[in-house]
């Protein structure tokens, strides 16, 4: 009987603010996009070209929260793929704001469908074999969500944890009480060799932080 791979991961880097966004797929060449922030017709090739060259199947859209950084590309998404936006509830206005402050940065958004499917703490999410866990995480946003795969030891967690620093709580419905809260409660939690994708630069671990993270001791 074959034995079946991990899920892999594909990070990619999108627009001004250098986003990472993700695509998680499996054996079963199903996949989850996460948080799409293509905004130039190269970002958006790159992508499709990599799903295209893996032969993947999408089946899952998400974002761990609606920041304009983190959504630029759901129109997109909706469009080429069919799939309903997956986020949490309390994003809804955070997401339907983006069109309004977008321009004022110098960004044109195109209007990102609404969210389809909330999905609260401790909902898991599937693609092919893969399973990922909810885990509801505000402080960043009031809704951002992170999503956990224990068999790959592997969380995407937006903006909520990046390497030795945290995400920023200046931003309406920021709160800084709140995501110190939530990675104490939730992230903390994880074992600590569990691997953690960021929303913006590189990739950390649960234990580095836990030792040399400055915002959180």
């Amino acid at each position: 009987m074959p034995i079946k791979t991990i899920m892999q991961i594909k990070q990619f880097i999108f627009n001004p603010f250098s986003e990472n966004t993700y695509i998680l797929y499996d054996e079963t060449k199903q996949c989850a996009i996460i948080d799409p922030g293509c905004n130039e017709a190269a970002e958006r090739e790159a992508l499709i070209d990599f799903i295209d060259k893996e032969k993947l199947t999408p089946t899952l859209f998400l974002n761990t929260h609606c920041h304009i950084d983190h959504i630029l590309g759901n129109w997109f998404i909706a469009e080429k793929y069919k799939l309903p936006l997956q986020a949490h509830e309390l994003e809804k206005p955070v997401l339907e704001a983006t069109v309004v402050y977008g321009p004022t940065m110098g960004i044109n958004v195109n209007p990102s469908p609404a969210i389809e499917v909330f999905l609260n703490d401790g909902d898991t999410v599937k693609f092919g074999d893969t399973e990922l866990k909810v885990l509801f995480a505000p402080g960043h946003s009031p809704g951002s969500i992170c999503f956990y795969n224990k068999k790959a030891k592997t969380l995407i967690g937006g903006d909520v944890l990046f390497q030795m620093s945290i995400g920023r709580t200046d931003l309406p419905g920021g709160d800084f009480n709140n995501l110190i809260k939530s990675i104490n409660e939730k992230l903390w939690t994880l074992p600590d060799d569990t691997q953690v994708y960021c929303g913006h630069g590189p990739a950390t671990n649960i234990g580095f932080e836990k030792l040399n993270n400055p915002f959180i001791k």
